[in-house]
């Protein structure tokens, strides 16, 4: 029989009310919280724990206080990525930036979906989908990326919107839900 963590790994439906979840929870708990409490003189870099944490992070990654993620052992960002203070990655899927990609202050990226059906949300059931942004990308302040979502190389996505579907490369899309400027 498959973990719950093998299930929510392999995109199936998963609960996420579980001893294994929950200590990598903890985990990264811990090295967020050492993330968001560094010297002020060390702001703006990945710290140690992150670094660890995370499935991939190159030296040059820029990552503002606050931030949050539950798990980061599924968060792959390449060469140049910025986040500004607030952003928040819900991590239960692999989440892969680009290079050079940027984003805006608070800044939400979910890969969560929970189950509609009530009883079964109540227990914990969810899915998880992965979410890509491709090179070059910049996403602006409060824009949220939905589960699922692909953002294609040199896309901008609006301040305040909110990514519910494919968004190609070199467009510009922007509002609730978020559609491309004509």
């Amino acid at each position: 029989m498959a973990s719950e963590r093998d299930k929510m790994k392999a995109g199936e439906w998963y609960t996420c009310i579980d001893d294994e979840l929950d200590a990598l929870r903890r985990r990264a708990l811990s090295a967020v919280h050492q993330h968001n409490t560094m010297h002020p003189d060390e702001r703006g870099n990945l710290g140690p724990q992150l670094r660890e944490l995370f499935a991939s992070a190159p030296d040059d990654v820029r990552l503002e206080a606050p931030f949050h993620c539950p798990y980061g052992i599924n968060i792959h960002l390449e060469n140049r990525v910025y986040m500004n203070a607030g952003c928040v990655i819900l991590d239960t899927a692999p989440v892969r930036i680009g290079a050079g990609t940027m984003l805006g202050p608070a800044v939400q990226i979910y890969c969560a979906e929970h189950h509609k059906d009530p009883v079964r949300r109540a227990a914990g059931l969810e899915i998880a989908k992965p979410v890509t942004i491709g090179r070059d990308v910049w996403i602006g302040g409060g824009a949220i990326i939905l589960p699922g979502v692909t953002v294609g190389d040199r896309a901008i996505v609006g301040a305040g919107s909110v990514v519910t579907r494919e968004v190609a490369a070199g467009a510009t899309v922007v509002g609730n839900p978020a559609r491309p400027m004509a």
